[in-house]
């Protein structure tokens, strides 16, 4: 043992007995709160001289991350808000700012981006942090049967109509929860896009960041080739129409998010607006005696705006048949009791390069069951 070791622990005694010392002698008096304090203070500084190698937040010592391949790449601000739950973000910030948090011993900025085995240093801090117990069997899977492609860096799944991709707005798990509590060893499970809850098809996920990444440039860079499948209402006659409208997203008085067209740019005062452009091209015309003229048509996204097809749709006078939002409430009702309870809108194609191999994929999910045979209900009438 070398002096400086030797020093380290006296000088950890002789905090110990003055914490006591001043404790006893706090009870005694008005200040007692005042000297609590003291004692969490001197905790504080006893633990962090004891250790130097600490990984996990508390409330006693600084804590040592190492950055794995999860989290390579990210934001150190987004870091800290992921491993920091229950954490204010204005807390994050402000330890950032302070110089508290140190990559490699040395301070950085919010926008700093992390590399694989930095050492992150977090300061002392109250944190909510639930950690998964250990021998916990994982969820019954509601997937597995759902899966189109699965490697190390992606995970492709058919998800259903009815399924949220994220909890929220009274929905307490959606399809990502689902997934991560059904893989609790996974390190790292994102979203690449998403679907509306009453969409069905084609869904990507991130098995890598690296690969969350590439499949974001990927998709910004149009470098996606995403077919949809709709049936709309009306004749639709055109074999092949491209569509480029304006759109601006709003907020219902109840926090229910809608879309709009543009139609007349001095009213977006605020430049709010986004081009949004996709490539119709007709498959079938039906004629029910009973409901009417039908168009089956498909779509392939140049853009991928909010509830993009939709509105393109309603606005053209072809509203999806069973579109709770932008379509025609009282023929959705009359087609609920021809067999149609959901919206007729499935992504069933999407072409892309994979995010590290560069390998051509194509990923398809078949047309439902159900939505299969309303059609076939159609062609009899």
């Amino acid at each position: 043992m070398s002096w400086c070791d030797v020093f380290t622990d006296i000088k950890c005694i002789l905090i110990k007995n003055l914490t006591v010392t001043l404790i006893v002698k706090s009870q005694e008096s008005s200040q007692y709160k005042l000297h609590q304090s003291f004692k969490q203070s001197m905790n504080n500084l006893i633990i962090e001289n004891q250790s130097s190698n600490n990984s996990k937040v508390g409330e006693l010592a600084a804590a040592f991350l190492t950055v794995d391949e999860a989290s390579e790449g990210q934001r150190v601000d987004n870091f800290l808000t992921k491993t920091l739950k229950g954490v204010p973000k204005s807390h994050v910030y402000r330890i950032l700012r302070s110089g508290e948090v140190r990559v490699n011993k040395k301070r950085i900025d919010a926008d700093f981006r992390l590399s694989m085995g930095d050492i992150v240093r977090v300061p002392p801090i109250r944190a909510t942090i639930t950690e998964k117990p250990e021998g916990v069997a994982p969820a019954s899977s509601k997937f597995e049967n759902a899966i189109i492609y699965e490697d190390d860096a992606m995970l492709v799944i058919d998800k259903a109509a009815g399924f949220a991709v994220h909890g929220g707005s009274g929905i307490s798990r959606g399809v990502i929860e689902q997934l991560r509590l059904e893989r609790p060893k996974a390190k790292f499970l994102e979203l690449v896009h998403r679907l509306d809850r009453e969409t069905s098809g084609v869904l990507m996920l991130a098995k890598k960041r690296s690969a969350l990444v590439a499949l974001h440039e990927a998709i910004r860079n149009n470098q996606t080739d995403k077919r949809y499948l709709m049936l709309v209402q009306g004749e639709w006659l055109e074999q092949k129409k491209r569509v480029v409208l304006d759109l601006q997203k709003y907020v219902l008085p109840n926090g229910e998010r809608r879309v709009n067209v543009v139609t007349d740019v001095s009213k977006d005062k605020f430049g709010e607006r986004q081009t949004s452009e996709t490539m119709f091209r007709l498959i079938k015309n039906y004629s029910s005696p009973t409901i009417g003229k039908f168009s089956l048509l498909e779509a392939q996204l140049v853009t991928g705006r909010t509830h993009q097809l939709r509105v393109q749709l309603s606005h053209l006078g072809f509203p999806i048949v069973g579109d709770d939002k932008y379509g025609d409430f009282a023929l959705n009702k009359a087609l609920v009791k021809h067999g149609l309870k959901r919206m007729f809108l499935h992504s069933s194609v999407t072409k892309i390069r994979h995010p590290l191999t560069q390998e051509k994929l194509e990923l398809v999910a078949p047309m439902p069951a159900e939505l299969g045979k309303f059609l076939k209900n159609l062609e009899k009438e």
